[in-house]
Parts: structure tokens; C-alpha cells; sequence
């Protein structure tokens, strides 16, 4: 952050002790986790660090200098050993010989391969030359906010000479490749006493002669900037002051869940788009002040910001002193509309004969006065990543804009490095999206057995989960280990009675505003009670119809109102039960309000189907193992009625079954799945039973 905050100053974290012992590649692999463990020094996959070290080559046994450097694809805060290309110095110095100018420099990337050492499979970046030529052992390129503001201000060279003197030098836009390593050796060649240099709308380069004298140049360099920032934006209106006043925080999420899934039904036209919300401090300001729509539509400066983000967001018009949302809503189709012709006729102006086709012409960001920032991709991480990169294109302009004026990179040089057939390249081998990537579920008694292996399973196809329970405790377990799995960014926990419908209603809120809306819903929470009819308390046969009937009723209303607001189709699943199809003694309660859920499907696959809303059922039959409701008396109600020991019950549904097998969970979850994807695109209204065969309960 450029601005007086707490903790402004970033801390030299290098511990000799940690260091001491470590070899060369270590020693590479600390200075690159300690410098990626604050996003004020870079942020995710952005920058990149180098080692230039003595090996022995395997080949010959020799001493050979290799270039240790952070590979394509890389984040420094997380990088290990194989995250690094290693490359022969003296081969990369032979490639000057093949150089035939700046406008072949892409065919040089093709020569880096022949360049590997040891075998190194890991693939080096654009970035490379960059590093080999730079004639230090030991190379930091990073991204610091502080940085950047320097290099997007319209005086950006004069202000680097006068904060920096001659300690850090100054060299204009060029995009990454061949000839900006040219460059900077060139620099450094002839300015021997320099300590880096700031390349223009770029970022910051730096040197040393050892691992631990180039990180706290790095550090000291940033913190240098970030110094003279306060200094110069003492008693300055930041982005020309505040003009409207934040809504509350409630009226926020609020407005969030809202407009979200109505933004991402809006641009998931060819794929499923995930959402992400921010509404902290940083964002406030800038979409709160007078210069947000001017500085925004200069968009961003430094390519890592523009390749997550595009090259400027969309402004959502609003007012929140008088706070018509439903004004917004009725006007996004046209924004939406007007940012893709927009987009397009970018474009169309900038295009070269060999372009790559255009892409997807719709907005990454959106920035809405007194609410915050959405921001949508094709999974949350991404999503998350793109609001993180915009946060720091705020910080740039906050500080540019602050000292001098906030320039953006020229459209013509975005669109070369958007649209660069190298970068192409690179999205062409990207692995093909699992079968649910961009899809969000909502699982009802997520925290059981059926539930959590559905959540696994949907999760292994790509979906994001939000896990639905009534057991805190067991939600919490189910969460962490799930997000432990998969991934933090794929799975939300949300407490949840199903019986209350403003825990539901607020359920779906959270949901909406955490993942942009939903795709499944999987309706599973449920209870288990066995008694003669003649015993069953009123208060028993409510309970069964509140939890298995109302509930379910509750969350399938509330999902396909965000299905309609999304109007791009939808898919539940209920859990029923084979004892909704087929009788079962001392039962009556359960047994009517799971027949009660499966006629409430078929009542909605009428419904839904003119929306592309498809609802099915799977009916499981004596799930016992993971099972929350055969833990409790339904256990032991179970084999009284069967005149039977607990310890003797799988066995006897086993043996029942004309398969003669058990039932798990994950033969629901699969079945849930198959419902839940593509592979059932054409079925709706339709009950699988997964029972092992039981002959009562066939659907025909």
C-alpha cells in the first residue's frame, strides 16, 4: 500500500539461521518464498527471481555456470526446486549470434529448450533472457505497488532519478522478450555502480552479489519508494476525494448477492463464469472518489495487471444515496452490451493479420460506487486473483496519480501482449476444464456421509461446494478437510436448518455472494424415525415432514429463484428414499415425507423445464457406513423392527438386495453426479434407485 497504513513498511525477513547450510537452488527457493510472501513486494505468479550458479555438468564433469530461473507458470510465494527452469549460460550467451532483431525476437523462445540443463523439464519464461544477461549472479523482477506508481506516472523517469539518484536507473516500455534483456545488459554494462532499474509501466529489477544482499536491495528499494510516497501525498486528496459515502456492510452483501448472479448469467453465455467480491478499504476509496471513472477508463498500466483483469473494468452506475438497485438490474443487459462493443472495436483497431481470434468479450471487473468490486473468471481462484491484480492496479494509480498523472499503457501495446501468439500459445496447452469447472453446488447436509462424498465428488469434476448442515461441528470438520483436498477456494461452509427459511434464504445470499450464484443444488438433509403409526407422536410426523418435506420444498424455491435470475438453467437433485417408493413397516412418517419429496420433484421438473431447470431424484437404500442419521435411535428402531441385532443390519440389507450388495455413499455421489452433469442433459422428472435391487421399489 502507498498510503499511511499500519505496518507500512515491509520487514526484512532474511534469517541467516534458516539460510545457513542451504545450497545455491535453496538458497533460490528461500529469497523467491520470503519475497512472494508479501503482496506489496509482488503478487501471485507475478515476478520472478534467477541465481546464476556452478554445476557440474553431467555430461562432461565440468564446472559450468547454469541459470537458475523461475519457470513458466511460477508464484514465488509457493515455487519448490522444480519450479525452476536451469538453463547453460554459455548456450544462452550463443543465442545473441542467432538474434536477427527486435521483429524476429519471438522465434527466440524456441531456442531456450536447447538451451536445458540437465533435462530439466520445466519450461522457462519470456522472462529468461531478461535474467541471463543481466551480468550479476543473483536477479529479483518483481512487481511492488510502490514500484509501479512510479513507473505509470506520466514523469516516470524523472521522478526514479529523483528519489533514487543514480543507486536505480530507468529504461522506457518494452514489452518482455529478447531485446529488453539487451537492454538491460546494456544498462548494466554501462552503469556498473547501479543497484536496478525501473523499466516504465513495468516493474522493478535488482541485483546483487549474493542471495541475501539482493533481497535487501529489493526491500529497501520498495521501501524507499513507499517512504517518498508519504512523504509527496501528505495532505493530498487521494483519487480527487471521496463524492459518495459507502452503504453499511449488510447492505453491501446485500446488494452483492443481488446483482452478482445476474452479472454471471449475463456472461456465461459460452461457459460457466465464478464470481468474487471485494469490499475492502482499498476498493471503497477508489470506487467511492471523483476520479473513478476517468481513471479507470485510462486502464491498467503493468502486463500482469491487464493479462487477469483486461485492459479496464466495467463501471456499474450507481447512486447509493438513493440506492435503486432494481434500476441497476434493469440496465445491466445494456452495459454488458455496450463494454463488449467496446471490447470489440479494441480489437478490431489493434488486430494484426496473424491475431489470435478474439476472445471473451465480456468484463472481468466491475466496480460499483458505495458497494465495492466484482470480478468474475472461469473458476474462483482466477476470479479471486483477477480482484487481487485490479487492487494493485488501485495502489499504482492511487500513487501515480497522487505525485504526477496516472498513464495507462497505449492500447496498441496492451493488445500486442493480450493477444501476443506466445501467450497463445501458452492458453493453447492449458488442460481442458474438468466436466463442472465454473458450476456451483449447494449441498444440503453436506457434513454426512451422503453429502460429503457427494461435495468430493463434485469437487473432483471441478464444481465449487458450498456445504449446507445443521451440525456446526460437523461442518466445520467437513469443510476443512474438503478444503484441504481441493483446494480453499472451492469450498464455503453455511449453517443451515432447513426447517427455518430465513437460515435458507440467508443461505443462498451467502452463497450468491461468495461464488456469483448457483448451478446444483443437491437436496440431502434428512433424519431418520421408525415408530408404529400408533406410537407416532404428532411431534414426530411434523418433524419428518418439516425436515424432509418443508425443507426440501424451502431450499429448491429459494435455488430456483437464483436459477431465474441467472436465466441460464439449472439442476437439482433431491435425496429421497427407496421407502418413498416402497412401504416400509413402523415408517409411516419417514416413509410419507420422502414420498412427499419425490412427487415435490416431479412438480418442479414441470416447472423448471421451460427454464432449462432439470430435477431429478436418487433414492438410496440403507446407506449405513458415514451415515449421521444410523448413528442416532433409527439404528436401533431399524433392527427392532426387524427383530435383529444392530451389529447383524448391513449384513441383513445386503442380503436382501437382489444384487446381494451393500450401498456406500459414493454410489449415491455418483449417481448424484451423473445427474448433476451434462452425461443426464436430457433427463429431467426421472428417479434413479441405488439399492442394490429391490424389486418394490422399481419406478415402473
Amino acid at each position: 500500500m502507498l498510503d499511511k497504513r499500519s505496518g507500512s513498511r515491509l520487514a526484512n525477513l532474511w534469517d541467516d539461521a534458516k539460510a545457513q547450510g542451504m545450497s545455491e537452488p535453496e538458497l533460490l527457493v528461500y529469497r523467491s518464498n520470503t519475497l512472494g510472501s508479501d503482496k506489496r513486494v509482488t503478487n501471485y505468479g507475478g515476478g520472478n527471481t534467477s541465481s546464476k550458479i556452478w554445476q557440474k555438468d553431467p555430461l562432461t564433469g565440468q564446472d559450468v555456470e547454469v541459470l537458475w530461473v523461475k519457470g513458466s507458470g511460477g508464484d514465488s510465494a509457493s515455487i519448490k526446486l522444480d519450479g525452476f527452469a536451469t538453463l547453460y549460460m554459455d548456450k544462452l550467451q550463443a543465442l545473441k549470434g542467432l538474434y536477427r532483431g527486435v521483429e524476429h525476437e519471438d522465434e527466440m523462445v524456441g531456442y531456450l529448450p536447447h538451451c536445458t540443463f540437465n533435462l530439466n523439464p520445466r519450461a522457462a519464461s519470456i522472462d529468461t533472457p531478461l535474467h541471463a544477461y543481466v551480468p550479476k549472479p543473483f536477479v529479483d523482477h518483481m512487481h511492488p505497488d510502490a514500484i509501479i506508481a512510479i513507473a505509470a506516472a506520466k514523469d516516470s523517469r524523472a521522478l526514479t532519478k529523483e528519489i533514487f539518484g543514480d543507486a536505480i536507473g530507468w529504461l522506457p516500455w518494452k514489452r518482455p522478450g529478447f531485446e529488453l534483456g539487451l537492454w538491460l545488459e546494456k544498462f548494466c554494462l554501462e552503469h556498473p555502480t547501479a543497484k536496478g532499474v525501473i523499466l516504465e509501466s513495468h516493474g522493478l529489477f535488482s541485483w546483487g552479489d549474493t542471495p541475501r544482499e539482493c533481497y535487501e536491495t529489493t526491500i529497501s528499494v520498495i521501501n524507499q519508494a513507499i517512504e517518498w510516497f508519504e512523504r509527496r501525498s501528505e495532505g493530498v486528496a487521494i483519487f480527487g476525494g471521496e463524492v459518495v459515502k459507502s452503504l453499511d456492510a449488510t447492505q453491501r452483501r446485500a446488494i452483492a448477492a443481488k446483482l452478482m448472479p445476474r452479472i454471471r448469467g449475463l456472461i456465461s453465455e459460452k461457459g460457466h463464469k465464478l464470481g468474487h467480491f471485494d469490499d475492502s478499504a482499498a476498493v471503497l476509496e477508489f470506487v467511492n472518489s471523483r476520479d473513478l471513472r476517468p481513471l479507470a477508463a485510462l486502464g491498467t498500466s503493468c502486463p500482469d495487471h491487464f493479462l487477469r483483469t483486461k485492459i479496464r473494468p466495467l463501471v456499474i452506475e450507481f447512486d447509493p444515496a438513493k440506492p435503486d438497485v432494481d434500476a441497476v438490474v434493469a440496465r445491466l443487459a445494456d452495459d454488458v452490451a455496450e463494454y463488449r462493443v467496446g471490447y470489440q472495436a479494441y480489437y478490431d483497431s489493434c488486430k494484426h493479420p496473424d491475431s489470435p481470434a478474439i476472445r471473451d468479450t465480456n468484463a472481468v471487473v466491475y466496480l460499483m460506487p458505495g458497494v465495492g468490486m466484482f470480478t468474475f473468471a472461469g473458476d474462483k481462484a482466477t476470479a479471486r486473483i483477477s480482484g487481487e491484480f485490479y487492487v494493485n492496479a488501485i495502489n499504482v494509480m492511487r500513487g501515480a496519480s497522487t505525485v504526477s498523472s496516472y498513464v495507462g499503457l497505449p492500447a496498441q501495446e496492451a493488445f500486442d501482449i493480450e493477444y501476443w501468439l506466445l501467450e497463445d500459445l501458452k492458453l493453447q496447452r492449458m488442460p481442458k476444464p474438468k466436466s463442472l469447472a465454473g458450476q456451483i453446488a449447494l449441498v444440503t447436509g453436506g457434513a454426512g456421509g451422503i453429502g460429503r462424498a457427494t461435495a468430493s465428488r463434485l469437487l473432483r469434476e471441478g464444481a465449487c461446494v458450498v456445504l449446507a448442515d445443521i451440525d456446526e461441528a460437523a461442518l466445520a470438520n467437513a469443510n476443512e478437510e474438503l478444503a484441504q483436498a481441493h483446494g480453499k477456494d472451492f469450498v464455503r461452509p453455511v449453517l443451515i436448518d432447513v426447517t427455518s427459511e430465513d437460515q435458507v434464504v440467508a443461505g443462498f445470499v451467502e452463497t450468491a455472494v461468495e461464488f456469483g450464484g448457483v448451478d446444483i443444488l443437491v437436496s440431502n438433509a434428512g433424519l431418520a424415525s421408525s415408530a408404529p403409526i400408533e406410537e407416532t407422536t404428532l411431534a414426530l410426523w411434523n418433524k419428518n415432514m418439516d425436515i424432509l418435506s418443508t425443507g426440501y420444498f424451502l431450499v429448491a424455491r429459494e435455488a430456483f429463484r437464483l436459477f431465474r435470475a441467472q436465466k441460464i438453467g439449472g439442476n437439482v437433485v433431491f435425496v429421497a428414499s427407496k421407502n418413498g417408493l416402497a412401504a416400509s413397516p413402523n415408517a409411516a412418517a419417514y416413509c410419507t415425507a420422502k414420498a412427499a419429496e419425490i412427487h415435490l420433484a416431479r412438480c418442479l421438473a414441470l416447472e423448471g423445464a421451460e427454464a432449462q431447470i432439470r430435477v431429478n431424484v436418487v433414492n438410496p437404500d440403507a446407506v449405513l457406513r458415514g451415515s449421521k442419521i444410523w448413528t442416532g435411535e433409527w439404528k436401533e428402531q431399524r433392527a427392532a423392527a426387524y427383530k435383529m441385532s444392530t451389529d447383524d443390519l448391513e449384513e441383513h440389507y445386503r442380503s436382501r438386495s437382489m444384487l446381494k450388495r451393500s450401498v456406500f455413499p459414493e454410489d449415491i455421489a455418483e449417481a448424484i453426479y451423473f445427474l448433476a452433469s451434462d452425461m443426464s442433459a436430457k433427463s429431467t422428472g426421472n428417479i434413479i434407485n441405488v439399492d442394490a435391487g429391490n424389486a418394490q421399489s422399481f419406478t415402473r
